[in-house]
């Protein structure tokens, strides 16, 4: 962070804040208005703006990334429409994990024991075959094991255990994913 009081002024330097303006007039003319099929070619767009993004992923159009150079979305993952990566850290996206329409995971939060309440990043780790239901929203530093099914409008702000289901505000676990 370049900037220790919020207060004060902006957390990230002039060449991130750059990047990011570079980045949302391209999301804005090429991502967010190009149909929905064309799931190659918002991975191409990700990929130039470092993220690192897998075989077979599904980003739809209207979801909302704050920085694509802290993404790293494994093989066959999807993320639907109106989802939000808060990527001020580092999120990462497992194999055939699904995030369902309005998902917020958020990386970024602020240190309010602080007078300037400076910016503190904490990266999220969603494993292989999760399914974050609709509009759950997922604190920063929480990890969701592999299998994991998190329920609509969950709020997870601890880590989640494997081949779990899990719901609630605050989410937790609640049975084992048995699979047919």
């Amino acid at each position: 962070m370049v900037n220790q009081d919020t207060l004060t002024g902006p957390s990230f330097s002039i060449r991130n804040r750059a990047a990011r303006v570079l980045w949302n007039l391209v999301y804005i003319f090429f991502f967010r208005l190009s149909p929905k099929p064309l799931h190659g070619w918002r991975s191409f767009i990700l990929r130039c703006f470092g993220a690192k993004v897998g075989s077979g992923v599904h980003v739809y159009p209207r979801v909302r990334i704050w920085a694509p150079w802290n993404l790293e979305l494994h093989d066959e993952c999807g993320i639907g429409s109106d989802a939000i990566l808060y990527s001020q850290g580092k999120i990462t996206i497992g194999k055939r994990a699904v995030i369902s329409q309005g998902v917020n995971i958020c990386t970024g939060t602020h240190d309010y024991t602080y007078a300037g309440m400076p910016l503190v990043t904490r990266p999220i780790y969603i494993g292989a075959n999760v399914w974050i239901a609709a509009e759950a929203f997922i604190h920063p530093g929480v990890t969701i094991a592999n299998g994991c099914v998190i329920g609509a409008r969950s709020v997870v702000v601890n880590d989640m255990p494997e081949w779990m289901v899990c719901s609630g505000h605050p989410c937790k676990p609640l049975k084992l994913r048995a699979m047919i």
